[in-house]
């Protein structure tokens, strides 16, 4: 998965993106102008190529790439601060908010979005923070299990990040290699949403840029102890499991671009992100020989969006979206 400079292909993107090693683009902020550009942009991505995932980091809070014409959804602690006042209405909140995320970004040619996060708020990680919905695990599973319902209303899939658990350090994987000395048993609570994947409707997972020092001696996301064993073997989970992007410096114990994306790869991890470095992307495509894997096709198909997708200036004629709307105006003091 790779990204773009701007808010318009390059003949040298498109040159990439042509490349059979490279099977989704990510969008950020940089590629969006307006409604009409974005959608001009992705529906020009799937005339290149109409197997190429679209994809985004797109939460709510201070994680929403498309702002202009885009409905603001709360942070996610916001939702689980209902839930405390009310359950009931903390879960329709979180569904709403997964309705109308799927809608408009499948309005614009958007397939998927990197989303929910299912990491604790402990209080420690200024990079979640406000981005989890509380520090309760099974608040977190059972919000997170309304919001992909939400996402599934709208016809989009979900990736659950970060695994097994990012909450409870401070440094930023985007800048250094946060280390989290807890062993298996103290990272019971943050894993419980992902031990209930079945119920709570996970289709994807990202791993964190982080080292259990306990467990592995490698990154989370470079660890087939935790992605092989863990997660496929002991909690029987197969839906595709995307590297967090190799460029960060959490990344960077792995050695070069290539040797990242292979040391994913063995881990178990479907697809890798390569962002903000494009010479690094280049390398990875022209120098990697990935091993074959007869399931990857299978679990990124999953990710496909379901059913038809109504244009942006409709949407205000669906009665379910005016409802979550409106639902979530009601949390609007958020912003």
């Amino acid at each position: 998965m790779l990204d773009l400079a701007g808010p318009r292909l390059d003949d040298g993107e498109r040159r990439l993106l042509l490349h059979p090693l490279v099977g989704a683009v990510i969008l950020f902020s940089r590629n969006f102008e307006s409604i009409g550009q974005l959608s001009e942009l992705t529906a020009d991505i799937h005339r290149l190529r109409h197997d190429l995932l679209v994809a985004t980091d797109h939460e709510g809070g201070r994680v929403q790439r498309f702002r202009t014409g885009f409905t603001a959804i709360p942070p996610m602690r916001r939702i689980g601060e209902a839930w405390d006042s009310l359950p009931d209405q903390g879960g329709a909140l979180a569904r709403a908010a997964g309705l109308v995320l799927a809608l408009e970004l499948r309005a614009c040619g958007v397939d998927f979005s990197f989303t929910p996060v299912l990491d604790l708020d402990y209080g420690f990680s200024a990079v979640i923070g406000d981005r989890a919905f509380h520090s309760d695990p099974y608040v977190v599973t059972a919000l997170a299990e309304s919001l992909i319902a939400g996402l599934r209303d709208g016809g989009m899939a979900n990736v659950g990040k970060h695994f097994p658990g990012h909450g409870f350090v401070a440094a930023d994987s985007h800048h250094a290699l946060p280390v989290d000395p807890r062993g298996f048993e103290e990272l019971a609570a943050d894993l419980l949403p992902y031990r209930e994947h079945q119920r709570v409707g996970l289709l994807s997972v990202m791993p964190a840029h982080v080292v259990y020092e306990r467990i592995d001696g490698e990154p989370a996301g470079f660890s087939a102890r935790w992605l092989r064993e863990t997660l496929r073997d002991t909690l029987g989970f197969d839906g595709a499991i995307f590297s967090d992007d190799l460029c960060m410096a959490g990344a960077c114990v792995a050695g070069g671009i290539v040797a990242r994306a292979q040391a994913a790869a063995a881990a178990g991890c479907d697809m890798v992100l390569v962002c903000n470095d494009p010479e690094a992307a280049r390398r990875l495509v022209a120098d990697w020989q990935p091993d074959p894997n007869p399931q990857r096709g299978r679990r990124l198909a999953a990710l496909r969006p379901r059913g038809s997708a109504l244009p942006m200036g409709s949407l205000p004629q669906s009665a379910d979206y005016r409802a979550a709307r409106a639902l979530l105006d009601t949390i609007s003091g958020s912003h």
